[in-house]
């Protein structure tokens, strides 16, 4: 049997990974400050991810090791994410910047030892969703390329732990027409200064619906090769 943990799914990407989970069968368990109306197969937990002492509660407790209990596969998508703070360090608000470290960072790599110790009987795969700013630095985007870039490398570093029971895998979905990419849109050109280029691609019609992003990612999930490269690019996969 398999199960899933999928955080950030009360919106965007996180939410159709979740509902394309629950469409195959697959239960699911999501973590968000909010609820999704998906229906059956899936249960919600309400914890704010960016609050490091709220996360370490709700770690404590027995919701996670409950839910993956008599699986044969438990799966984990790290999914939520912010991109603030914007700008140059000047402008930054540190508080702003603290919490997208813990969200970002601090949340997928306390869930991700959770999640593998809760299940120590089955196969585990961690899905962490990277971007494209993790592996080249833009203006602007100091911590969220920063950020990404720690999830690149937790892979790799997972990987070499030689664990053949646990996979992982940092992924660059490509650009998904969501919440985000209407809050970078809407960026101030000095804090942003390539701004114009999300501009451009919204208006090209070049932005993948969260819909058929998460078909795609499910399916990559679930496929024999998921782990073979640590760090990996959706748009790579046929």
């Amino acid at each position: 049997m398999i199960k899933a943990v999928v955080t950030g799914h009360s919106r965007g990407l996180g939410a159709a990974v979740a509902a394309e989970l629950v469409a195959r069968g697959i239960p699911v368990l999501g973590l968000a400050r909010g609820h999704a109306e998906i229906g059956e197969g899936m249960e919600q937990a309400v914890v704010d991810l960016g609050d490091a002492q709220a996360l370490g509660a709700w770690l404590g407790g027995h919701t996670l090791r409950s839910f993956l209990a008599g699986c044969d596969t438990a799966l984990l998508v790290n999914n939520a994410g912010v991109v603030t703070p914007v700008g140059p360090l000047a402008e930054q608000d540190p508080v702003a910047a603290l919490r997208a470290a813990t969200l970002n960072v601090g949340a997928p790599l306390a869930l991700s030892s959770a999640f593998v110790q809760a299940a120590p009987q089955a196969e585990r795969r961690i899905l962490h969703i990277s971007s494209g700013a993790g592996r080249s630095a833009y203006p602007g985007w100091s911590v969220y390329c920063a950020t990404k870039a720690a999830l690149d490398q937790h892979a790799r570093a997972v990987a070499l732990d030689g664990d053949p029971w646990v996979r992982c895998v940092s992924l660059a979905p490509g650009v998904i027409d969501t919440d985000m990419q209407a809050e970078i849109r809407a960026t101030p050109d000095t804090k942003f200064p390539l701004k114009q280029r999300f501009v451009d691609m919204k208006e090209g019609g070049v932005l993948v619906s969260p819909s058929d992003c998460a078909v795609r990612l499910v399916n990559c999930l679930l496929a024999e090769r998921f782990g073979h490269e640590p760090v990996d690019d959706l748009r790579n996969s046929a």
